[in-house]
């Protein structure tokens, strides 16, 4: 395996977490990144580096990171993401891996990618509703700018330096399960 195959491997399972809290962000970061050509996509995947496709997904992260401070809406566009967001980690993990066949491509992009996305998903969303349980949507608007930074740290990061990006995943996973304990609705003060 070569280090240009590590990398993208890194940098899609960088993605995938950053789809985790936003499911266009890391795309339109990808599609950027191809468009400006810091980073080469499978051949199949270069459409994602298309003007329309910089555009498509530019309007599409903008409308996902408003309808986020919606109340009510955020709560909704969780349970609509974490299928997006398997499918969305997925794409960004298949279209980034290099120099592997097609089969392991796929596994890798389905267990890792997709797998890396919606394990991040559902602990966010776990956490957002925490927080509307616990502080009646208030603290909601908080979790949403989190979410958002976090995920386009984890995007500029990914491209442009996928080893750290690995750490920073790992340190998320640490972070959300932290959050989702803290603010989980304790069950034996409701006995």
């Amino acid at each position: 395996m070569t280090m240009e195959t590590i990398l993208s491997i890194f940098l899609g399972i960088g993605l995938a977490a950053s789809v985790g809290f936003r499911v266009f962000l890391p795309l339109f970061a990808l599609s950027l990144a191809a468009y400006f050509n810091v980073w080469e996509l499978n051949e199949s995947w270069l459409w994602i580096g298309s003007t329309t496709a910089v555009i498509t997904l530019g309007i599409a992260t903008l409308v996902e990171i408003v309808a986020y401070y919606m109340p009510v809406v955020d709560n909704l566009l969780d349970t609509i993401a974490i299928p997006l967001a398997t499918i969305a980690g997925t794409a960004v993990m298949v279209s980034t891996v290099a120099d592997l066949s097609p089969v392991i491509t796929w596994a890798l992009a389905i267990i890792a990618g997709g797998g890396t996305a919606v394990a991040v998903k559902s602990s966010a969303s776990a956490t957002r509703l925490g927080s509307t349980v616990s502080t009646a949507g208030l603290g909601n608007p908080l979790v949403s700018t989190v979410e958002t930074g976090t995920s386009i740290v984890m995007s500029i990061v990914s491209i442009f330096l996928p080893i750290v990006a690995i750490i920073l995943v790992i340190f998320i996973f640490y972070i959300v399960f932290k959050l989702y304990k803290k603010l989980k609705p304790n069950k034996s003060k409701s006995s």
